[in-house]
């Protein structure tokens, strides 16, 4: 196993101090990111060791590489498979998912008979990869299937009784549903009712009895003793085409055409995975690194289009990061389901005709720029309504706020943003001014179950729905119900989370002084790429730094300079800083701080240096 997945997490209130920072500028704790997964020093020496025997690095680059790579929880003899991570080595049995046999008997049955078929697909990026991998599979195979993506605001998440009607009008034999179906039982009673097969492909928790279909697959589901919890969708049915592969092959079905080489979408299964915010560890890895390899080569015509209107014009030799899917091209894909029409990102994706690719990818990008206004109205309307109501600042440990007409497209990214600036956890909703309606998400951090505590509210009866996970939930609640949900989700919290584990605490990899914070080092972090989920990035601390130039750039970021005692000099950014806390002591210094921050490459006018990108800052008091 490439990652230790049985280790015992330590709370944060049991660990030491980092730095003695216990409350930074921000209001967070500081903590050692290998004391909090018990990494022992015997575990580090070894990887150490390792390395050193893998010359992969320098000699002076070893131990600070062994720190952060044994801070994500990865074991000596998984080593090898962090490092090098491949398909070959990490690619799961497919029959090991549960109904993962049926599913592709299923599938393929319909494709024998020549039977329509229509892949049923959540609004996002993660809906949109997994539905343009089984598009092109079919579409190789000489058939094409139908997509139905549901509209956010009018149909809202995952199957319906409508949409099945109109399926089974249109003449569908089998609907596949990806990223969605797992919890969708009165839906699937209602297809099974009206005589429509389906084939669930998803990735969410589910309950332990399944929905009524002909096959559920779902690494997530209770009895699947698949071990690959940590896949998006999109990966999921990566795994569901290497399984049709291999039946299909046995069927005769490659007679007269060669078998599809999957590698050829594994971009599709990367971005996915990256943009669903998925753990990066294990095959996930694999699927992430491999996927980015074949971004790179820009040979999809719709990443190629978008990479294009989003301004970015380098040679298709350059490696694609998990930060061109995250912040380039996921956001605008997500904008045709967030305040556009659901079905474009699909239709980009699975589409090799370059002028409809650029004619789609010009839409979205317009819809994202139109998403982004959205965005930022819905966030100071946000921050103003929360001030006002006296719910920013409060001591409550869950901020919920509401207000009429917040488009429900934007309002689970409005909640990640005031979850980073306040450090709560925080839930948005947008209520109908005809209907009472209000639709909300949440956004949590370690420490606070969201989820659990949205799902208590739901069985107490004060939801409509309400579900999720521990970092994010999305409700619906009557407009009049509001301040009793408020005052239960805090009740809950209170009650059910200590008061040490509600303060958010950073975790870092390691401590550098300014001088040693080189190119030569950040470098040497593309051993530990991609970045995402279960794999962040380093996070260095520099001890008793002096402030030197400061300024402030348009947009409220702040530029610097860092020194300290070594000699050396940093140059550094921190976002959207001015008149906060760290703004401020960046741009009025009075005395020694210690800094938190990212290595950032440098390359601007022909520099080949570093920068540093401030996560917080504490005051030196000693």
């Amino acid at each position: 196993m490439p990652m230790d997945t049985t280790a015992k997490l330590i709370p944060a209130r049991e660990l030491p101090p980092y730095l003695g920072v216990t409350s930074s500028l921000s209001g967070r704790g500081w903590r050692e990111r290998m004391a909090s997964i018990g990494v022992t020093p015997e575990i580090l020496r070894d990887i150490t060791h390792r390395l050193g025997l893998m010359n992969v690095a320098e000699p002076d680059f070893i131990e600070p590489l062994a720190r952060f790579i044994a801070g994500r929880g990865v074991t000596p003899e998984g080593l090898q498979d962090f490092i090098f991570p491949t398909l070959k080595a990490l690619f799961p049995e497919p029959s090991s998912f549960m109904d993962m046999d049926k599913a592709v008997i299923a599938i393929l049955d319909a494709l024998e008979r020549k039977a329509k078929v229509c892949v049923f697909a959540d609004y996002d990026v993660d809906g949109a990869t997994s539905a343009a991998q089984l598009v092109r599979w079919f579409r190789y195979m000489g058939h094409e299937l139908t997509v139905y993506v549901p509209d956010r605001v009018t149909e809202g998440y995952g199957p319906s009784n409508a949409a099945f009607d109109s399926l089974k009008r249109q003449g569908a034999g089998l609907v596949i549903t990806v990223d969605c179906g797992a919890m969708a039982h009165k839906a699937l009673d209602y297809a099974a009712s009206i005589g429509l097969d389906v084939v669930v492909i998803d990735h969410h928790l589910m309950r332990e009895e399944p929905p009524q279909a002909l096959a559920v697959v779902n690494p997530n589901r209770p009895g699947c003793t698949s071990a690959q919890g940590n896949l998006a969708a999109a990966g999921v049915v990566f795994v569901v085409l290497a399984a049709l592969n291999r039946d299909a092959e046995k069927r005769g079905l490659f007679a007269d055409r060669e078998k599809p080489d999957l590698r050829q979408w594994l971009d599709l299964s990367a971005l996915g995975a990256i943009c669903d915010v998925t753990a990066l560890t294990g095959f996930n890895r694999a699927l992430a690194a491999q996927g980015l390899k074949i971004m790179s080569q820009r040979k999809n015509a719709g990443i190629k289009a978008l990479m294009e209107v989003a301004g970015d014009k380098s040679a298709a030799v350059n490696l694609m990061s998990t930060f061109h899917s995250g912040f380039v091209i996921g956001p605008r894909i997500n904008a045709g389901g967030r305040v556009g029409r659901s079905d474009l990102g699909v239709r980009l994706l699975s589409t090799d005709d370059a002028d409809e690719a650029a004619a789609l990818a010009q839409e979205l990008d317009e819809l994202n720029r139109t998403r982004r206004d959205i965005e930022a109205d819905v966030l100071e309307q946000a921050m103003q309504t929360a001030e006002a109501q006296g719910l920013w600042p409060s001591d409550d440990p869950v901020i919920i706020v509401a207000r009429e007409d917040w488009h429900p497209g934007v309002i689970g990214i409005v909640a990640g943003r005031l979850r980073e600036r306040w450090h709560k956890p925080v839930v948005i909703i947008g209520i109908d001014p005809v209907s009472g309606m209000g639709k909300g998400s949440g956004r949590s951090q370690a420490g606070v179950n969201l989820g659990e505590a949205i799902g208590a509210a739901f069985e107490a009866g004060i939801l409509l729905s309400g579900g999720g996970h521990a970092m994010a939930a999305g409700l619906s609640v009557e407009k009049d119900r509001i301040g009793e949900l408020r005052a239960f989700i805090n009740d809950y919290v209170t009650s059910h989370v200590s008061e040490a584990d509600q303060i958010e605490s950073v975790e870092v990899d390691a401590i550098l002084s300014v001088r040693a914070a080189s190119r030569a080092m950040y470098d040497k972090f593309d051993l530990l790429a991609p970045y995402g989920q279960g794999n962040p990035e380093p996070l260095l601390a520099f001890a008793r730094v002096r402030i030197g130039y400061s300024q402030v750039m348009k947009g409220g970021h702040v530029r610097f300079e860092l020194s300290d005692d070594s000699g050396g000099k940093l140059k550094g950014i921190v976002w959207r800083a001015e008149g906060t806390a760290i703004g401020n002591a960046l741009l009025r210094p009075a005395g020694f701080v210690h800094v938190l921050g990212r290595l950032k490459a440098d390359d601007y006018m022909g520099r080949h240096g570093v920068q540093l990108e401030i996560e917080d800052i504490a005051l030196a008091t000693d």
